[in-house]
């Protein structure tokens, strides 16, 4: 365009422009392979957005949150490799908006990633393997209190015939196979070994209203504080904290000894045997 051009209502900006011309021109077509297309299919439009691959489920999972690692454009498209961007019309129809970053964000959590065969099982081997680790550190072995190994978890996923699906994030799908490895499996959710230190005036008041949240109570000392070892369910952790907190004005908090209550010198070999049994 001359500098007497009138410029089209939804031109891109100057950054975004130039990054259309890198990514879409035929010299550079090369260029696509680093482009990775967040798809979403509204009111029988298509709209796309164009992201840094590895980015999204990055991003969906919570490992990123700054969107600017994550969008290679700030602008929704009907056809990234054409360039074509979306008219505000259509989003008003179809998303009932023109804002296009919240029209950015609604693609990016329920979109569908575009990318190759080999790529898409790529990545499903990668998620399967964030969901398998994420169920190792968050359960035991129900008998034993003993962790179970990534590679146990991998075998009863697949002995369930579980199938990740790249939209919803690996720690939600960890629950849903927490779920369902119970009904055939003796795990659990791993239960933390937390201390508490206090002030010998509050702590009777302070251990009354935490008791009903811990699964055992593991020692308790008087010494210039009272401490409280005890054992409870993760879940559990936010609302001791949260009332440690208040009575104490900020004073005393929870500290997490361990993760699991099983003891240290144990294998994870071990673990896996006395599941697998």
């Amino acid at each position: 365009l001359s500098q007497h051009s009138k410029p089209a209502p939804e031109r891109l900006g100057k950054r975004e422009h130039h990054q259309q011309m890198s990514i879409f021109t035929p010299t550079n077509q090369i260029r696509l392979t680093n482009v990775a297309v967040v798809r979403l299919k509204r009111r029988g439009k298509r709209f796309e957005i164009a992201c840094y691959p590895n980015k999204v489920l990055a991003w969906r999972q919570g490992l990123e949150t700054d969107l600017d690692k994550v969008l290679q454009s700030e602008s929704v498209f009907t056809n990234v490799s054409k360039g074509e961007i979306a008219s505000a019309a259509d989003l008003k129809r179809c998303f009932k908006t023109t804002d296009q970053s919240k029209v950015i964000l609604e693609i990016l959590k329920g979109g569908e990633i575009q990318v190759t065969s080999k790529e898409r099982q790529i990545m499903k081997e990668s998620l399967f393997r964030d969901i398998a680790t994420l169920i190792s550190e968050k359960c035991v072995n129900k008998e034993t209190q003993l962790p179970l190994t990534v590679a146990f978890v991998e075998r009863a996923m697949k002995e369930i015939h579980f199938n990740p699906v790249p939209s919803k994030s690996a720690k939600v799908q960890a629950m849903e196979v927490i779920t369902e490895l119970k009904k055939t499996l003796p795990i659990e959710r791993a239960q933390m070994r937390i201390s508490i230190e206090l002030p010998p005036k509050m702590a009777k008041k302070i251990k009354a209203l935490v008791d009903p949240l811990l699964a055992n109570v593991d020692s308790e000392g008087w010494g210039g504080l009272y401490t409280l070892v005890a054992t409870i369910e993760p879940k559990n952790f936010r609302a001791v904290n949260e009332i440690v907190s208040r009575e104490t004005k900020g004073g005393s908090s929870v500290k997490v000894l361990e993760l699991f209550a099983a003891k240290a010198e144990e294998s994870e070999g071990v673990a896996e045997l006395r599941v697998a049994m």
